[in-house]
């Protein structure tokens, strides 16, 4: 997977991280320093996430199975928690002021 864009073509990230296995899912970004603007990580299936023990603050964008913005948390701050819509399937996260351009409603595209 290269890139996340807008349904209208405006890219979100250049380079995605996948977290698909149950290992994966619960390691997540815990152990980093940072990520760089440009990545993002693609949490599947996800329903919840928490902050605690990160040490940077994200954005993270709360999506259905069709990939539609159900919410977006900004600058989620180390121990804060983030409470996910029922719907939830998918999480994106990323480093903080980087979800900006969507808002709830936004259908994401990978290619």
């Amino acid at each position: 997977m290269s890139r996340i864009l807008i349904k209208d073509g405006i890219t979100v990230v250049e380079s995605v991280i996948l977290a698909e296995t149950t290992a994966q899912r619960m390691k997540g970004l815990l152990g980093r320093s940072a990520l760089d603007p440009s990545t993002g990580m693609l949490i599947r299936p996800c329903r919840s996430i928490h902050m605690w023990f990160m040490q940077f603050p994200i954005d993270a964008a709360f999506l259905d199975k069709n990939l539609q913005v159900l919410k977006v948390a900004r600058n989620l701050k180390p121990g804060q928690l983030a409470f996910a819509p029922r719907k939830t399937h998918v999480v994106l996260e990323t480093a903080a002021n980087v979800l900006n351009l969507i808002k709830v409603g936004d259908f994401l595209v990978i290619e």
